[in-house]
């Protein structure tokens, strides 16, 4: 792997946002929060970064939207553009330029760069069939025409691309094709357009995502690529590429900078992946830099993270784009994500099904540090390599059982000691020697975590800090300083100055994924100046130094804030819902024999907090998952990996089932059962109390 200590510059950018409407969740779980995490993290390294975005303004979405809204298409994007840089801007994601492609330097910039390529004979002209609406008098471009997918049989699928299965399409592909201005069928008329011969590209393209070799050097480690990145450019190849039109009909757009191109525009993935490059120029003449260094320079690194419906666009067709005009570098990686879904649901936004950004910001705004919460959770539930769900039952333990509970109780717990004992100046480590070992666990936690932000490990990045959180929390609760402190003063002195030194490195290790509260505790530690690179250290604090008792870093989510965001979305789409819970209880009629209420008072039901999750070897059903039930810890074999990641599940409380035999599987020991829910589908959910109870608490 090309790590971040591998180039001098770092071109890190976010897929540009369509100006047809706001943020929601699955966009900042998709692009935008791993993006802004790994610049943090590069920016903690002192590395010099360029983070990029802006508002993608043309294309047929937009004039739908216009249509749809019966304004301008200036309009529509200058209101969208406002509001999704604003909502961006409030969440704290760090872009150095925000930019739109309605701006004159990007018109500019991309004409140029068509009319080079155009000179070096990249295009082939040609005239075609395409669908033409003959009530309204105009060509259809892909977002004008609707059908059924071929592949998957989505009935509302667009001619560019399906939004059910993620496939890419050509209007023509569809079946039974719609105008969506007029809703009749459309008609075949020739056009003349400029394409871009993708097959003539096929082998190197294919050297170079396969193998990480550019012109038969190596480029990057292929390795490192998302699987399905990698799969789903692999299939697009070996399905033989095709000549793409890089032109449409269209009055709104980039102008194609010929004569006899009246009436034509720069197709929208011509068009839109240059705003990176114009944006770029922006920023780097506001800075006073020169954008071609980070742009056509071997000592940059360009790394692109986007949603899987991009893949295509920002590894075969941009790429291609880039190589055949010259100078310009390829992306070392392009970490796509999978799909957010919400509540059991797809995120729609014709549905208003989604939690939108600006309104998340507004309805949360009285939660403790509410955007970390949010970055937190989006975080651990990242859909890296399938499809994630964001519940707001998981929300609130997350918020409840991690970052109250552990974190949070334990940066509480050891500043109010150390205010209590020592008056808030840090103590005297009298001998360390004792507790090497936990020294020893800080620094493996340090250590992963690097090596998963390296990786793009997002989801296993966050919870190595959390592990670090928690085992400050574990460190404090077995020592005992409060029991200790008459009898073995002493001791006390050095358990609250590691315990300090540990809330220390916290507060870095946490910075590039919750900004705003790791500020906070690096403010009552009064720690300034230190980056990544003090993270492990055992002297951030000095005795003597002064450290304040502080606030607490989160505060617990009440259930009728939660309920009041469920019932927000079941108002936008109850006819679902219903139809879901109908199924659901048919499903619950299909019961085993009837048995005595005696029978079931055998049964010894308890709540506990899951610890460690792992893998079980040898097996692609069990994990081997770790329980603390209060009294004692207990290890559990539950066939439940292929419904949950490892990771998804620490923190999270379930119910166990302990009087249960033990019995042996694979030859490992399980002392009990987590229930789990079954829906029709065979998926499995753990079944958890709808707010955080004491570990060992009965459930009756």
């Amino acid at each position: 792997m090309k790590s971040s200590d591998s180039k001098s510059r770092h071109l890190i950018t976010a897929a540009l946002p369509y100006a047809n409407g706001p943020i929601h969740i699955g966009h900042l779980a998709g692009a935008y929060l791993p993006a802004d995490t790994y610049v943090r993290y590069l920016r903690a390294l002192d590395k010099d970064v360029a983070f990029i975005c802006g508002s993608d303004e043309h294309g047929a979405a937009i004039t739908l939207r216009a249509k749809k809204e019966d304004k301008s298409p200036a309009e529509i994007v200058d209101k969208y553009h406002k509001i999704n840089a604003e909502a961006f801007a409030d969440f704290g994601i760090s872009f150095d330029e925000f930019h739109r492609t309605s701006a004159e330097i990007h018109h500019k910039t991309a004409q140029d760069f068509f009319l080079k390529l155009n000179e070096q004979n990249a295009f082939e002209v040609k005239e075609s069939e395409q669908f033409y609406d003959e009530e309204f008098q105009q060509f259809l471009a892909d977002r004008y025409v609707q059908g059924t997918c071929p592949k998957c049989g989505y009935e509302a699928a667009y001619g560019d691309q399906c939004e059910s299965c993620g496939s890419s399409l050509s209007p023509t592909d569809l079946i039974n094709p719609k105008s969506t201005l007029s809703g009749k069928t459309p008609v075949l008329k020739t056009t003349r357009h400029w394409y871009l011969p993708m097959q003539n590209e096929e082998a190197w393209l294919k050297d170079w995502i396969e193998n990480g070799k550019l012109e038969g050097k190596p480029h990057h480690d292929p390795k490192n690529w998302r699987k399905p990145v990698v799969g789903q450019c692999k299939s697009w190849i070996d399905g033989g590429l095709q000549s793409r039109a890089m032109t449409r009909d269209l009055d709104w757009g980039v102008k194609v900078p010929l004569e006899g191109a009246e009436g034509k525009v720069l197709y929208v993935w011509l068009d839109a992946p240059i705003g990176y490059i114009s944006a770029t120029k922006d920023w780097a003449e506001r800075e006073g830099k020169n954008w071609e260094d980070y742009w056509k320079s071997d000592e940059s690194r360009l790394i692109h993270f986007i949603g899987k419906d991009n893949i295509v666009f920002h590894c075969i067709i941009f790429p291609i784009l880039l190589k055949k005009h010259g100078e310009y570098i390829l992306p070392e990686n392009v970490p796509a994500n999978e799909f957010l879904n919400l509540e059991g649901q797809k995120i729609s936004t014709s549905r208003n099904w989604a939690v939108w950004l600006h309104e998340y910001l507004e309805d949360l705004k009285d939660l403790k540090h509410h955007k970390d919460v949010l970055r937190y959770v989006l975080s651990s539930i990242a859909p890296e390599s399938k499809d994630s769900e964001f519940t707001w039952g998981d929300f609130q333990a997350r918020n409840n059982s991690e970052l109250v509970a552990i974190y949070g109780n334990f940066v509480n717990r050891v500043l109010v000691l150390n205010q209590k004992y020592y008056e808030g100046k840090v103590p005297e480590a009298i001998d360390l020697s004792e507790y090497q070992d936990i020294i020893d666990q800080m620094n493996a936690h340090i250590e992963r975590c690097s090596q998963n932000l390296e990786a793009f490990r997002f989801r296993d990045a966050i919870q190595d800090a959390m592990s670090l959180a928690r085992l400050g929390n574990k460190f404090l609760a077995d020592a005992e300083p409060w029991k200790l402190i008459k009898t073995e003063p002493e001791k006390v002195k050095t358990i609250i100055h590691l315990a300090l030194q540990i809330a220390a490195n916290c507060a870095l290790i946490f910075e590039p994924f919750l900004p705003d509260s790791s500020a906070s505790l690096q403010s009552y530690l009064h720690l300034e100046g230190l980056k990544w690179k003090d993270l492990g250290r055992i002297d951030l604090l000095k005795a003597g130094d002064p450290v304040e008792k502080g606030d607490l870093l989160f505060s617990k989510l009440e259930d009728e804030v939660v309920e009041a965001q469920i019932e927000k979305l079941k108002a936008s789409n109850s006819s679902k819902t219903e139809k879901s819970s109908q199924s659901n209880s048919k499903k619950a009629l299909n019961m085993k024999e009837i048995i005595e209420f005696e029978d079931f008072l055998k049964l010894d039901l308890r709540l506990g907090t899951i610890l460690k999750a792992e893998k079980l070897e040898k097996s692609n059903k069990l994990l081997r998952i770790r329980v603390d039930l209060g009294a004692e810890e207990r290890t559990v074999l539950s066939g439940i990996a292929k419904h949950y990641e490892p990771e998804e599940l620490i923190g999270r409380q379930v119910q166990l089932v302990i009087n249960l035999k033990p019995r042996k599987i694979m030859g490992e020991l399980s002392e009990g059962m987590i229930l789990m829910g079954e829906d029709e589908d065979g998926k499995l959910s753990l079944i958890g109390p709808d707010k955080s109870i004491a570990n060992g608490s009965a459930v009756s």
